[in-house]
């Protein structure tokens, strides 16, 4: 797949493909013709890299767990720690969230009564 197609296909931008590449979240893309060309496996990495932003990782330590990765199964331990703090920081993140929805929802109940009130 092309550059293009790629971008297309994971709603992702040229720049970024590039960015990432450049900062070694993705492998480097192998080239035909000057042009890259990227494979299914690439495909699937920049998948697991917008999971992970998704999941609020930032782009070092995106890199620091494929690192990790990549030296293989001693580095286990540390990689499951990296995923159970983010997952407990997205839960908190989640509940803030229904917070703020809840707060809302009785705003908008309030406001709705208000309305109603001032028709009659």
């Amino acid at each position: 797949m092309t550059i293009g197609e790629v971008s297309k296909k994971c709603n992702i931008s040229t720049d970024t493909l590039r960015y990432y590449e450049k900062i070694g979240l993705i492998n480097k893309v192998t080239k035909h013709n000057g042009k890259r060309s990227y494979s299914n496996e690439d495909i699937k990495q920049i998948d697991f890299i917008k999971c992970m932003k998704n999941a609020g990782f930032l782009l070092e330590d995106i890199v620091t767990f494929l690192d990790l990765y990549n030296k293989g199964n001693d580095t286990l331990k540390k990689r499951i720690s990296m995923l159970l703090n983010q997952r407990k920081k997205l839960k908190d993140e989640i509940e803030e969230k229904k917070s703020t929805l809840a707060f809302l929802n009785h705003k908008i109940d309030v406001y709705n009564d208000l309305l109603k009130n001032s028709l009659k």
